[in-house]
């Protein structure tokens, strides 16, 4: 298993066109992703349980992609077999008035797991450096301090931005939070192809809304804001992967891969009991023996 197939170094990614997003990275057919994916989801189960039951680490998955790309269906199959109560799953919209009037990170760090969880964000603060890049007058409703007009937001803010993003993540992994950034690199083809599936199949058409196809007239300039997103925050101790998503059955198999070896990596086991609670175990099953 390799799972750095997908890993964007740190400071190395400088164009998204280097990167597949058709690969199957050896991986046949659709049939075989979804026989290793049974495999995959059995180890995850086991893991997660042991996860839960240790209680000293947590682990935070951070989906982000183009409209289309499939965030939804990866976290809805890749997490099948996790038992709901160790898992909690945010989708960060449009941010509420309440929101605006805090910090940028506010309203996902609230949301961060609690020890022995996974935590999974659709979307994440990351929107700040995507969405708000693009449509950087968005950033005049966040009434921040010395922002007064557009030609504030200039290089040095971004730069802070990513910084703040960086120190929190570090934050996290200090303390015992394992952070896993998956960019979904869908084709703008393929996008198109779904876009079409969501208009002609009527179960599809709440899907579909025509801020997508305006969105899409910026194609290149959120290419260039992930890029510059990527390069700036993809770390050694919270490294993004770059996940080929034009076939949705590899996209699954390759984020589910990865989780699995990070869950792995934290040499998870079941607490060991105390000579005091043997003793009580053993107290509790005579007592129940004898009814």
């Amino acid at each position: 298993m390799n799972i750095n197939k997908f890993l964007a170094k740190p400071g190395k990614v400088n164009s998204l066109k280097k990167f597949s997003t058709n690969s199957t990275a050896g991986v046949s057919d659709k049939k075989e992703a979804e026989d290793w994916m049974k495999k995959y989801i059995k180890e995850m189960q086991e893991l997660q349980d042991m996860l839960f039951a240790d209680n000293t680490y947590s682990l935070l998955l951070i989906f982000q992609a183009m409209d289309a790309a499939g965030k939804d269906s990866t976290i809805k199959h890749v997490m099948s077999g996790i038992n709901p109560q160790g898992c909690q799953v945010y989708s960060f919209k449009q941010p509420s008035v309440e929101e605006l009037n805090h910090d940028f990170l506010w309203r996902t760090t609230k949301c961060l797991p609690e020890r022995g969880r996974i935590g999974i964000f659709n979307r994440s603060y990351y929107e700040e450096v995507l969405i708000v890049k693009v449509h950087p007058e968005i950033i005049l409703k966040q009434k921040l301090p010395g922002i007064d007009s557009l030609d504030k937001v200039n290089t040095e803010f971004w730069e802070n931005r990513y910084k703040s993003i960086n120190d929190l993540e570090k934050h996290l992994v200090r303390n015992g939070t394992t952070v896993l950034k998956f960019f979904l690199h869908v084709s703008k083809e393929e996008q198109a192809d779904r876009f079409l599936k969501r208009i002609n199949e009527p179960e599809k058409n709440w899907k579909f809304a025509f801020s997508d196809i305006e969105e899409r007239t910026c194609w290149d300039d959120y290419q260039k804001a992930y890029e510059n997103m990527i390069m700036e925050t993809s770390t050694s101790i919270a490294p993004w992967y770059i996940i080929p998503a034009d076939k949705k059955w590899y996209m699954r198999l390759a984020v589910a891969e990865i989780i699995l070896q990070r869950l792995k990596d934290l040499g998870l086991k079941y607490p060991v009991l105390t000579d005091r609670q043997i003793a009580d175990l053993e107290k509790g099953k005579q007592n129940l023996l004898g009814k």
